[in-house]
């Protein structure tokens, strides 16, 4: 009996290890980065290439020299465990070393790193198809984004896979990859590929994916952190978003991160999802820890970017190789063009939010290089402008870092109306951080941007009003008189003005006097003269239109000129009837026919059939009292 209880102990102990190791949580290490623009070399604090002198100050952060050693220290701590290295896109564009590779040097790199996926971003396409493909060619990684569907003809054809699933520690990891849908507006697509809807797309590969037997998938995205949390993460049965494209900043401990990291998601299938990225440029690492249930539900996220900063040694292997690669643009890069006593704010943050000096110095400089052509105004993105200028000598280099795109600087004849309606458009998306927010210049026009009427108080009219998406008119200059009355200041009225300027006195410069003084309240400030020439004025309702209480004119002759009187107020003229059939005449032989011939026909259409009609009787009548008589 003993035996048999031992026997009994034994199967219990083996059954409940079983189970237990049938629900045993799954851990996962994800690594990952985005929006590395080409930053092979370290940056200073303004995003640009550092310089010695500020690597021997330890003031540098970021380059694929740290990065490199960063990865292998944190795959050396996790030995044994779950990891995966993923790369959210956005490799090209933003310093000399893809201006004269073309994409060559950052291949070279991220294989160094050795990535285990990665998703396109909208920069890989600013070289075509053919930068892409070489591209292609070189990295030893899969690639993968849903919404790229190239044609037969592309150079692309299969190497962008919508999907793929990876084995690690013994788990089918699904990843499905996606690009902004924008991208062709954002960059050089090329006729030969489709940029497909992310969301449609996505959801399309993971039904794929799922018939493999996957229950645990991540979205590796290029898509902005605020597209991940409205649409990506609420994709059924996406379990984790590694996203790239707005630069977002995710932490736990930095008070400038735009959100939590992770940043849970509510999904619709009842669980949350995980939402990370980390910023920009290889100035950090995303490391998120992932712990699975049983059935490929996350149970828990946690984790935090680590800063790459003077920290983190260099790898010297990749650091000889980048300074052999720089060796041909060291000339260029270096070469003195311009002095500036303070530093240049080009920052992300502010030039799509708002005016930035960099803006303004960028649009001063087109404006000046075309001046000659007799254009006055010049308008530039706030998207096209990507680092920030340091005080004292610019380099060649740094103005590359802050224009890398190597636009075109094109001239158009326009009418005020496209101008409103393009900085309408740079003004749509604001509230997203849109790289579309314009930054203009104007050499003899001026423009008052308005906030909408509910916004506008008696206080805000004596201060420059803040830019709003929602109105903007262009108004003619205003006589300086309207502003500077109140103050009892002197008016030398220009000579583009004088003519409106309700004064009273002759046109030299005289006081001003109370005809040309503005209505002014108790609670309005005086204006000042900083603020005098943006002084906004009040917008004039359009009256509503007339509408005639006559019917529309339906005549296909025109309508005459004449200014008669209508025809209800003039004398009726009686049409003069044909010979024998006027009233009580001895050969009428139809007297009703004589009423219809005297009757007042109408105006238009209608009176012509009438008269028709009656003129048809008449003949009839004819006939028939010719035949009467030769009876």
């Amino acid at each position: 009996m003993i035996r048999h209880m031992r026997t009994g102990l034994v199967a219990a102990s083996l059954l409940a290890l079983s189970s237990g190791a049938a629900f045993a949580d799954y851990e996962l290490n994800i690594l990952h980065i985005n929006d590395l623009h080409s930053r092979i070399e370290s940056i200073n604090k303004f995003d640009s290439t550092c310089s010695a002198e500020e690597e021997g100050k330890n003031e540098c952060f970021g380059g694929v020299a740290r990065l490199k050693t960063l990865i292998d220290q944190k795959r050396q701590e996790l030995t044994g465990k779950n990891v995966l290295l993923l790369n959210a896109g956005d490799n090209f564009q933003g310093s000399l070393f893809f201006t004269t590779y073309k994409g060559t040097a950052e291949a070279e790199f991220l294989n160094l790193m050795k990535f285990d996926a990665m998703t396109v971003g909208n920069h890989e396409f600013d070289e075509a198809e053919d930068g892409l493909a070489s591209f292609l060619d070189k990295v030893t990684f899969p690639v993968v984004t849903a919404n790229v569907l190239p044609s037969h003809k592309s150079k692309i054809g299969d190497r962008i896979k919508p999907s793929i699933v990876l084995d690690v520690g013994g788990e089918k990891i699904g990843i499905v990859g996606a690009v902004a849908n924008d991208t062709p507006e954002l960059s050089s697509v090329g006729p030969d590929i489709l940029i497909g809807e992310d969301v449609a797309t996505i959801t399309s590969a993971i039904e794929e994916i799922k018939k493999q037997g996957v229950d645990k998938i991540i979205a590796l995205t290029h898509v902005g952190y605020p597209r991940d949390l409205a649409a990506i993460a609420k994709i059924p049965d996406v379990d984790v978003v590694v996203g790239g494209h707005s630069h977002s900043l995710l932490s736990n401990t930095d008070e400038k991160a735009e959100g939590p990291y992770p940043t849970m998601v509510d999904n619709p299938g009842g669980y949350q999802v995980p939402v990370v990225q980390a910023g920009s440029y290889s100035k950090y690492l995303g490391d998120l820890v992932v712990t699975f249930d049983d059935n490929g539900v996350v149970k828990a996220a946690k984790g935090d970017p680590i800063l790459v900063d003077s920290s983190v040694k260099p790898d010297e292997a990749v650091a000889a190789r980048i300074k052999e690669l720089a060796k041909p643009i060291e000339e260029l890069r270096s070469k003195v063009i311009a002095k500036t006593e303070a530093p240049i704010d080009g920052s992300r943050e502010t030039c799509r939010a708002k005016e930035c000096e960099m803006g303004s110095l960028v649009a001063d400089a087109m404006l000046d290089r075309v001046k000659g052509q007799g254009v006055t105004v010049a308008i530039t993105n706030g998207g096209g402008l990507r680092a920030s200028i340091d005080g004292g000598d610019v380099t060649m280099g740094e103005v590359i870092t802050v224009l890398p795109f190597q636009n075109t600087l094109s001239t158009f004849q326009l009418k005020g109306s496209d101008i409103r309606a393009a900085l309408e458009n740079g003004l749509s998306q604001v509230e997203e951080g849109g790289g579309r927010f314009p930054r203009s210049r104007a050499s003899n026009i001026r423009s008052i941007v308005r906030s909408p009427p509910a916004a506008a108080s008696s206080a805000s009219r004596s201060r420059r009003v803040t830019p709003s998406r929602h109105s903007i008119r262009k108004r003619p200059i205003r006589s300086s008189a309207t502003t500077s009355c109140a103050a009892g200041a002197t008016v030398t009225p220009s000579s583009r003005t004088r003519a409106r300027m309700p004064m009273t006195t002759d046109r030299a410069s005289k006081p001003c006097s109370p005809t040309t003084s503005p209505p002014t309240s108790p609670s309005s400030p005086t204006p000042t003269a900083a603020s005098r020439k943006w002084l906004p004025q009040p917008r004039r309702p359009r009256p509503a239109p007339r509408r005639s209480r006559k019917p529309p004119h339906r005549s296909r002759r025109p309508p005459r000129r004449s200014r008669r009187p209508p025809q209800s107020r003039r004398k009726a003229k009686r049409r003069p009837l044909p010979r024998g059939f006027a009233p009580g005449g001895s050969r009428c032989r139809r007297p009703t026919q004589a009423r219809h011939s005297a009757r007042r026909y109408a105006v238009g259409p209608r009176g012509i059939l009438l008269r028709q009609r009656h003129r048809m009787a008449e003949d009839i009548g004819r006939q028939r009292g010719s035949g009467a008589a030769s009876a």
